[in-house]
């Protein structure tokens, strides 16, 4: 559902933008739903990855370049990660950071545009009472 509702918003954005004027405070709440959509699909992405143990496991080796035995394979979902732990202590995480920038990333794009649309409705209508 978020995919569809990404690509929708993405749609209603270009729409929007082919057909002026478009209040700038709609085309904040578009885009608001549009990135908040993204960050939930890149989440759901790593954390089914994680959650269906992906490739992740299977890139643990059973011993450490050290020669450590693999004791755990450990899993957060927050932020997300997989991390093969050797009796030694280090770890070795599988999972990319580049998913957790990127859900962020997204996450603060659509707070932005939440909080941007407010603002310019108001300023559009203190103008308009001048």
């Amino acid at each position: 559902m978020g995919l569809a509702t990404a690509a929708a918003g993405l749609v209603t954005v270009v729409l929007m933008l082919n057909n002026p004027p478009v209040p700038l405070s709609r085309l904040c709440a578009v885009l608001a739903l549009t990135f908040g959509a993204s960050a939930a699909v890149m989440y759901c992405y790593g954390w089914f990855s994680l959650t269906l143990a992906g490739t992740f496991p299977a890139l643990c080796a059973e011993r450490s370049a050290s020669g450590a035995l693999l004791t755990a394979v450990e899993q957060e979902y927050w932020p997300l990660r997989s991390a093969c732990v050797y009796s030694d202590g280090p770890t070795v995480e599988h999972i990319s950071t580049s998913v957790n920038v990127l859900t962020c990333l997204l996450a603060g794009l659509s707070l932005a545009s939440a909080c941007a649309g407010p603002v310019l409705r108001r300023r559009a209508f203190s103008v308009v009472d001048h």
